[in-house]
């Protein structure tokens, strides 16, 4: 349960309902966490305006950045971010066999190098304080170019910012990946009492 309740679509003004329609159209419902950043119209428009433009940003690999996403999701421990990221990567070509081995990267024949360097950038970039080598920095530029960095670290940023704002607001996975794999862990018997 949120620590905040969701506005509700009939409480909603016309920039909220309008972006909740914009939600049912893509994810087929309105997610928590949006629902709960439409309380504050402003945070709507500025997350809204970011979600929409960014994804025009089309230099970087998809799978790459979602690869990244869940990555830091599960770093963050978001269940919501892991939940929606987990479909979210598996329709951008991310496979069960690298989505199970996202927890272990380092060590897994799952990845290629790149994809090796872009988790462990992923993990630094989520880490406090950020402490990235300048030897990761260099090889991401010259694998991906300057364009294609610069969307990467936008995309780990941004999956900070959701990942962290869920956490916080207490948003749970709500079945964006269900029947196909998700890193999600088993809840300990404490978490479904206090839950």
């Amino acid at each position: 349960m949120t620590r905040i309740v969701p506005l509700a679509p009939n409480a909603a003004g016309l920039f909220p309902r309008w972006a909740f329609h914009l939600a049912r159209k893509r994810l087929g419902r309105v997610p928590a966490p949006f629902a709960i950043m439409a309380k504050s119209p402003w945070v709507l428009a500025s997350v809204g305006g970011f979600e929409l433009a960014f994804e025009h940003a089309r230099t970087l690999d998809p799978r790459l950045r979602e690869l990244a996403s869940v990555k830091v999701a599960l770093e963050v421990g978001c269940r919501f971010c892991i939940d929606i990221g987990s479909a979210v990567a598996a329709r951008s070509g991310v496979s069960e066999a690298e989505l199970t081995a996202l927890p272990f990267h380092g060590s897994s024949d799952a990845f290629g190098v790149l994809e090796r360097d872009v988790l462990d950038y992923a993990v630094e970039m989520t880490r406090t304080p950020v402490e990235i080598s300048d030897s990761l920095f260099e090889s991401l530029r010259t694998a991906l170019g300057e364009t294609a960095l610069v969307e990467l670290t936008a995309a780990i940023a941004w999956e900070n910012f959701r990942a962290r704002f869920n956490h916080a607001v207490g948003a749970e996975e709500e079945g964006f990946s269900e029947g196909a794999v998700c890193l999600l862990p088993e809840r300990s018997a404490l978490e479904m009492v206090e839950g």
